[in-house]
């Protein structure tokens, strides 16, 4: 054969058959194994399959006719070239246009073969039954998508490329132009989505994949839309057909009582009754791996109340007849086990739970009461229970587990304890001479609160009530409750769900209070922030001494804080009474100190003096609502905004150490308010905190 047109100096031998050098041969156009028949070089390891030798250079095709594709020996592109039909990379010769559309040869020639409908040129393609291999238990094919009409491969039967392609029969016999009825102006016509249209009848967009599409005024239908019929007779809806048409007026889809604006329904104007296009044609059976047995199609319940969720159905239910349940549609797919933020541990879905397993009733997320005769979502050894709305209302705060995934005890990372050692206990078993991870030296317990106010080490709150202090008279000072800080924790507001290591010797940021601070921090790994103690402490439902009844966090509620008086999005609130509290009150110390007062600052909720002289901040001067809070002191009837006595670096100690990276000594936190020392880095005086080099010998001071 001439091969000059095959761009090939040598002369190619035709090989009907394969011999035992071809057979290890790969075809110089496509890169696979060669097959036969096929054409070889007697000189060289030069091979091409036929198809590939005789692969015109231009297809003008019906599914992409307003270019040819041109047949090129390597990628067009700098970087890597992938096939708009398998979307595997092209490392050989590769058909292209000009507007972005490339193929494979074999890819380019099988879908010319389907658009010119011969059909019989390809029985050397291998087509499959999905009903033997779904049988069969094959998890691949359970997820496969015909990149026709982007359904489940295991519709009906269908072609298997060796590549990786699948397409369905029927795909490969759609006619390539029809006339639709929302389009009435031109045909619509067959053809690859390489302008990624979204489909007017669904709203979606597809990346790949078969549209019917009229270019000219950009009118799109995928496979599946354009074949739904226009008007449809329904069990649920018995007295009027149901005609296809735009939701303009933002009617709830009968089945999954859910709005779809500006998208095509099944709807009756009479009866305003309307049916999403995916809900008015619902399989009669569904198997689901979360359920042993297959849910049947149950139509024309007036009213249920769904046995997954425990919220209300109407019309259209499935059901199990051997567990007697009835569930929503869109319930049936409810993951098993789910991880959310506010919980640690994996919660299970119940459709229901005895009274003696569930002590707390009240729903995790909203705070009303989860009727446990219905399903819900429960961690028996937590007592956590959610409504499964609340659980999965928001698709960034919930992720689904398998419980293949489930390994061991969650809880053996948790509470990993602070306390190395425990070295004396007093007769009640109390711990009163520890080692703690923090510090080098043994700590004892202490009930004598000094006159002189000292602070924790851990939180950097005044201490009030019994402590661990060092033995070598360090000052070094720990609350009995901040020496237990777990050194593991899982913190429910963080978005991260990995557990928070608790670190000292930072001097850091709280990414929750934003405050300066230093103590004991809970640090995230992954995003690399840090979060105080204080802010560690406080769970999404408390209960605060400014309120009598417990406080639950929303993140939905909306109103006025009653502490500071601004309106929040989000807070805690109490479900009793009309009482909310933001995230930054609710962490409000409730004692504290000021340079510009001698006495301990307590912080109060409502103003008991009626006298207006009283209702004035004693450091700002300025008027404050006797309704919001203030810290006082009732020995001076001293009294100011919270915002006047936070000032900044209160969550710094002074005397502390910290090890700073631009200094080989280690460095004191000190107070330099009223002395005119100059920073050794930029020069200018310190006129608050500074860090101080703890050697003698060095005088080191920088901001």
């Amino acid at each position: 054969m001439e091969s000059q047109n095959l761009e090939h100096i040598h002369p190619l031998v035709f090989n009907e058959e394969q011999s035992n050098e071809t057979k290890k041969a790969k075809c110089s156009r496509c890169g696979e194994v060669v097959s036969d028949p096929s054409f070889s070089c007697g000189e060289c390891e030069f091979s091409l399959h036929k198809k590939c030798a005789e692969a015109p250079s231009k297809i003008d095709r019906p599914y992409h006719h307003h270019h040819p594709l041109v047949l090129l020996p390597e990628s067009p592109y700098v970087g890597s070239c992938y096939c708009d039909f398998c979307y595997k990379k092209c490392d050989f010769f590769v058909y292209h246009c000009s507007c972005g559309l490339d193929f494979h040869i074999k890819c380019a020639l099988f879908t010319l073969s389907i658009a010119e409908q011969k059909l019989q040129e390809l029985n050397h393609i291998a087509t499959k039954d999905p009903s033997v291999f779904l049988e069969e238990g094959n998890k691949e094919l359970e997820n496969a998508k015909c990149f026709g009409c982007w359904l489940p491969l295991g519709e009906s039967r269908y072609f298997s490329v060796a590549c990786g392609f699948n397409l369905h029969i029927k795909c490969a016999e759609l006619p390539h132009e029809i006339n639709h009825p929302f389009h009435k102006e031109h045909p619509l016509v067959l053809q690859f989505n390489i302008k990624r249209f979204s489909c007017k009848i669904c709203g979606e967009t597809r990346p790949r994949g078969f549209l019917y599409c009229c270019s000219a005024c950009s009118f799109a239908l995928h496979i599946k839309c354009a074949q739904q019929p226009t008007k449809i007779n329904h069990l649920s809806h018995r007295r009027h057909p149901l005609v296809l048409q735009l939701n303009s007026g933002n009617l709830l889809c009968k089945t999954c009582q859910e709005t779809q604006h500006e998208k095509f329904v099944y709807c009756c104007s009479t009866c305003n009754f309307s049916l999403h296009t995916e809900c008015a044609f619902l399989p009669p059976i569904v198997k689901d791996k979360n359920h042993q047995h297959p849910f049947t199609l149950f139509q024309g319940q007036p009213s249920f109340v769904c046995n997954a969720c425990g919220l209300e159905g109407n019309y259209i239910a499935y059901i199990c007849s051997t567990c007697n349940l009835m569930i929503h549609t869109k319930c049936i797919s409810i993951p098993l086990i789910t991880g959310v933020r506010r919980h640690y541990h994996p919660i299970y879905h119940n459709y229901f739970i005895s009274e003696n397993e569930s002590k707390i009733r009240d729903c995790s997320f909203c705070d009303v009461e989860v009727n446990i005769d219905y399903g819900s979502y429960y961690c028996l050894r937590c007592n956590f229970i959610a409504h499964v709305k609340c659980a999965t209302k928001y698709r960034d705060r919930y992720y689904i587990i398998e419980a293949k995934d489930i390994a061991g005890n969650h809880d053996d990372d948790l509470g990993v304890n602070p306390i190395t050692c425990v070295i004396e206990q007093n007769e009640s078993g109390e711990m009163t001479r520890i080692k703690h991870f923090s510090h080098a030296h043994d700590l004892i317990l202490s009930d004598n609160v000094m006159e002189n106010d000292i602070t924790c080490d851990g939180c950097m709150l005044l201490i009030l009530d019994s402590f661990y202090c060092c033995t070598l008279q360090c000052n070094f000072f720990l609350h009995k409750v901040c020496g237990k800080s777990p050194r593991k924790k899982h913190l429910w507001f963080h978005g991260c769900q990995e557990l928070h290591i608790l670190v000292v010797g930072y001097l850091f940021k709280c990414s929750i209070c934003e405050y300066d601070c230093g103590g004991f921090s809970y640090k995230c790994n992954k995003f690399n922030v840090h979060i105080c103690l204080q802010c560690s402490v406080i769970d999404y439902r408390t209960k605060h001494p400014g309120h009598q009844h417990p406080i639950l966090y929303n993140r939905n509620q909306h109103g006025r804080c009653n502490g500071c008086g601004e309106t929040w999005r989000s807070q805690f609130s109490c479900k009793h009474c009309d009482f909310n509290l933001d995230f930054d009150c609710s962490r409000l110390r409730l004692t504290t100190r000021h340079e510009r007062h001698e006495h301990p600052l307590a912080l109060a909720y409502q103003e008991g003096n009626d006298y207006p002289k009283y209702h004035y901040c004693d450091l700002c001067e300025k008027e404050r609502d006797p309704n919001l809070w203030f810290y006082h002191c009732a020995i001076c009837e001293f009294s100011a905004h919270p915002n006047c006595l936070l000032v900044s670096y209160m969550f710094i100690k002074p005397g502390s150490m910290y090890k700073g990276k631009g200094h080989p000594h280690p460095l004191t936190f000190v107070w330099k308010p009223y002395r005119y020392i100059v920073c050794c880095k930029c020069s200018k005086p310190c006129k608050d905190l500074v860090f101080e080099c703890a050697e003698l010998t060095c005088n080191y001071i920088v901001h």
